[in-house]
């Protein structure tokens, strides 16, 4: 009977070590479980924040293309530009023609303002729609006109 009692005592102490085991080692499953479903979210989150920064790069290499070639051409602008102030002595014209000067002066400034307008929206003149060449169009900002008399598609006026 004492052999009986020790196995019992043995069977009851080996069944409570079991017990705590398997109560212990379900808990640390459990925590484990949640731990690898945040894991899961925190990787889906990552790979969508991913994807965004590579798709907003990409958009900023292209918005970047687009500004060095507006630059290029506000540079091959403002060589035109330069190419016909240096061929004339603005100064002595002047002195020597005021009238002229004051007319061709308003003339360039009428032409420019019109070509703030027409970058902002204004609708074509009957003029500009039936333009045969940029410089009919308007000499200050021949780039504007599409090259095909009746359609306009200004470059510059985009907006994104």
């Amino acid at each position: 009977m004492r052999l009986s009692l020790i196995l019992m005592v043995i069977l009851i102490v080996m069944g409570g070590i079991g017990y705590w085991y398997y109560t212990d080692t379900q808990g640390k499953i459990s925590i484990l479980t949640s731990n690898n479903a945040k894991l899961e979210t925190a990787i889906s989150v990552q790979e969508e924040t991913i994807t965004a920064l590579n798709k907003n790069a990409e958009n900023m290499k292209i918005e970047y293309e687009k500004l060095n070639k507006s630059y290029a051409e506000i540079r091959r602008q403002n060589d035109r530009l330069s190419d016909k102030l240096s061929d004339v002595d603005l100064g002595l014209l002047a002195e020597e023609k005021p009238q002229l000067m004051e007319t061709v002066v308003n003339r360039g400034t009428r032409n420019a303002n019109r070509c703030f307008e027409i970058l902002s929206g204004s609708p074509l003149t009957k003029d500009e729609k039936d333009a045969i060449s940029a410089e009919k169009f308007n000499p200050e900002c021949p780039w504007l006109w599409s090259g095909t008399p009746n359609v306009v598609q200004p470059e510059h006026s985009e907006t994104n």
